[in-house]
Order: structure tokens, then C-alpha cells, then sequence
């Protein structure tokens, strides 16, 4: 049940995410947080089934998402100088 649940939250977050990218609105920004909650949602879905190829996409597609994040301005504490 928790494996089918993450396989269609990753689907629809994903889809979500190139909805709102694809608009390029005030609120396209957003569909990089989508793509991230995509991206851990299919990462869970790749390790219940035994998966390990679709893993290692969704952690490289959740650094893409993560830099998307950070261009288009969110905050990422773990950047943050410490000076």
C-alpha cells in the first residue's frame, strides 16, 4: 500500500512540477518543489521495489531539483555561509 502511494505521488508531483514550470508564471518557481517532492517520493518507490537504476535517475533528477531551487531564489540552509 505505502509502495502504491509513492508511486502516485511521485507521478502526479512530477506532473504538477512541468505544469507549473511549463507556464512560466510568478508561480512556475514552485514547480521545482514539486519535482523535489516528485523526486523523494520516487526515490522511496525505487528502494520498496528493488529498483536500484530508477534510484540513481531520481537522485541525480533530485540534484537538478535542488538547483533549480536554488535559482529560482528559495532558500537552501545547507548553502548558507557561515562567516
Amino acid at each position: 500500500m505505502l509502495i502504491a502511494f509513492l508511486e502516485w505521488a511521485g507521478s502526479i508531483a512530477g506532473l504538477l512540477g512541468a505544469f507549473l514550470l511549463a507556464t512560466h508564471t510568478r508561480v512556475s518557481r514552485f514547480g521545482w518543489l514539486a519535482f523535489l517532492a516528485a523526486n523523494l517520493a520516487m526515490i522511496g518507490f525505487a528502494l520498496g521495489i528493488d529498483r536500484y537504476g530508477l534510484l540513481l535517475q531520481q537522485l541525480g533528477f533530485m540534484g537538478t531539483s535542488l538547483l533549480g531551487i536554488y535559482r529560482a531564489g528559495f532558500p537552501l540552509p545547507f548553502l548558507r555561509s557561515r562567516g
